[in-house]
Parts: structure tokens; sequence; C-alpha cells
């Protein structure tokens, strides 16, 4: 056997070993990456604030942790206290007057009424109670899952985002591109995903403000409700509503009309139409706009939202990363490609 075989099975023995031994941490690890490179632009921020290399990391990694796993873990945990604490009473008392208000409906809802009631005549309050307790305790693991994993998230992106420069010189060196390829690949790739994860951003703190500020006026938990409904956002088309919708029901069922009309007619109007169908492209085009002003690519808003849609279908949560990542790399490497095929010819 040539020695050049010997070495290429003994490569591809370790690439297993290391897969096998790393692939506990390998989601943490792409996300971490990608990551790190949709933020790339920030960490320069801050390297030229500080001078320093272990502080700009450091202060990235700090924001990165304010501005997405704080959030996305005081959501997770108070959903699971608040399922644990749901008293079977309070729904059957809901369930009592939405009936009752059934009984008489609007014209408008009168087509409603009879698969309504047959619906919730089925429903089995007791069994419903019991099953919110083991949806609270599931919720609280995979809380606490998902806690490690944007720990292990944090960590892996300090070190990518410390170490980026060797990183990526690694890469380029590993891969055999041209200097110019690879250049290429890794500013359009990184200019790409700046743009999808500052428009996830800014989209969904927009929104969950806008929702957080109406229902505390309503008298709920503003900051618990503002920060579902930022994450909910992230679901193309339905997510908006799986979290006005059944406040405008609690509403009504409560007895306030005129409540559950201003949730619905608020949440419609000024969140999905104004800021989901007007705003959400004009900052999108924005940050398209300030990040890809020195970069010939281009991103459609149409192209990030079928990505989310896609990646979060395939991958779940983390999807909304993933999704645009993938297909980012496809588009850039297309763009190489043709370029390449239009000097040869």
């Amino acid at each position: 056997m040539k020695p050049i075989y010997f070495l290429a099975l003994l490569f591809a023995l370790s690439l297993y070993l290391m897969y096998q031994l790393y692939a506990p941490f390998l989601l943490a690890m792409i996300i971490a990456t990608l990551l790190a490179i949709s933020t790339s632009n920030i960490n320069e921020f801050f390297y030229n604030l500080t001078k320093h290399k272990l502080l700009s990391a450091l202060a990235s990694t700090t924001l990165l942790a304010v501005l997405f796993f704080v959030p996305l873990s005081y959501f997770l945990l108070s959903l699971s206290d608040m399922l644990r604490s749901m008293d079977p009473a309070t729904l059957q008392s809901m369930k009592d007057s939405v009936v009752d208000k059934l009984q008489h409906p609007p014209e408008m809802l009168e087509f409603l009424r009879p698969a309504l009631l047959d619906h919730l005549g089925e429903l089995d309050l007791t069994a419903m109670g019991s099953n919110m307790i083991s949806q609270a305790k599931m919720i609280g693991s995979l809380s606490l899952g998902f806690l490690k994993n944007a720990f292990l998230v944090v960590v892996f992106y300090f070190f990518v985002i410390y170490n980026s420069e060797h990183i990526f010189t690694f890469i380029k060196r590993v891969a055999q591109m041209g200097e110019e390829d690879s250049s290429t690949l890794i500013k359009e790739l990184s200019s790409v995903m700046g743009v999808v994860f500052y428009s996830i951003i800014v989209n969904a703190m927009l929104q969950g403000i806008l929702f957080g500020v109406m229902i505390s006026l309503m008298g709920y938990n503003g900051l618990l409700f503002g920060v579902m409904y930022g994450f909910a956002s992230l679901i193309p088309v339905v997510g908006g509503a799986m979290m006005w919708l059944p406040f405008g029901f609690f509403e009504y069922a409560n007895g306030s009309t005129g409540g559950a009309i201003f949730i619905v007619s608020y949440s419609v109007v000024v969140i999905s139409i104004i800021a989901d169908t007007f705003l959400k492209p004009l900052i999108i085009k924005e940050i398209n706009k300030r990040l890809l002003k020195n970069s010939d690519a281009t991103v459609n808003e149409l192209v990030i939202f079928f990505a989310i849609l896609a990646g979060l279908s395939t991958f779940g949560f983390w999807g909304m990363i993933l999704g645009p990542a993938i297909t980012a790399f496809f588009l850039t490497l297309l763009r190489l490609f043709e370029t390449r095929i239009k000097e040869c010819s």
C-alpha cells in the first residue's frame, strides 16, 4: 500500500472517531460558528473600541447572551411555572363562560356556534389539567436541556470569535481554495448571515415590545408575554396569532368583549399589518443596505422568509439560523461558480 493511501485511511478513521467524540456538541458548535460569522462586525466594533482581542470577544459574547439567550431562558422557565400553577377550576369557569356566551353569539359568528359547542362539550378539563402538569414538567426538563445547550453555544461562540482569525486562516488553507474565492465566500456568507441575524433580532424585539406594551395595559405580565410574542413572531404567518388569539378568547370568556376586540384589532392592525407587513421589509432593506454596501451579495426578503420557514420546519428552533446559513452558503457558492464559468468561457 502506498503511504498516501495509508495516510488517507488513517485520516478517514480519525475523522470518524472525531465525529463520534464530538457528536453531542456538534450542533452547538455549528450554531456558535454561524453566530460568530453573523456578528463579526460587532466584534470588530468592540475591537476598534478596546484595542484588545480578549475584551472585544468577552463584550461580543455578553451582548449575544443578553440579547438572545437570556430572554429565551426566561420565557421557557416562566412558561413552565405558569403551566404548573394553572388551576383546573379556572379552566372550568372559562369553559362555562364561553359556552354561555356561545348560546347567543353575534350574528356574524352564528355559523360557528354548533361546531364550537360540540368541541367545547368534548373537552375533558380534568385530563387537560393533568396534561398541563405533565407538559409543565416536560417544558421544565426541556428548559434545562436548552439552558445547557445555550451555555455550550455561548462558550463555543467565545472561543470562535476570539480565535476567528486563526480558524478562518486554517479553513482557507485546508480547503485548498484560491485566496480570492475563500475571502469572497467568507465575506459574503458573513454579510448575508449578518442581515438575517439582525433582521430576526430587530423584528422580534419590535413586535415583542409592541405586544408587551399593549398587553401590560390590559393588566398582564408585559415582559413575559412580550418575550413570548417576540419568539412566536419568528414563526412565519401564524406565529403572532398563536399569542393574541388565546388572549382574545380569554378576555371574551371573562366578559370583557371590548378587551377582546382591542387585543385582536391592535394585534392585527398595529403588529401584523403595520409592523410585520410594512415595517419588517423596510427593516430588512435598511439592514441589507448598511451591511452589504461594500459587498456584491444581495438578500431578497422572500429568500429570507422561506429560508427561515424551511429551517424551522426541518431543524426546529435552531433552524432560523441554519436555514438562512445553508441557503446563503449555497447561493454564494453558486455565484462563485458562475463567476469562474464566465472567466473560463
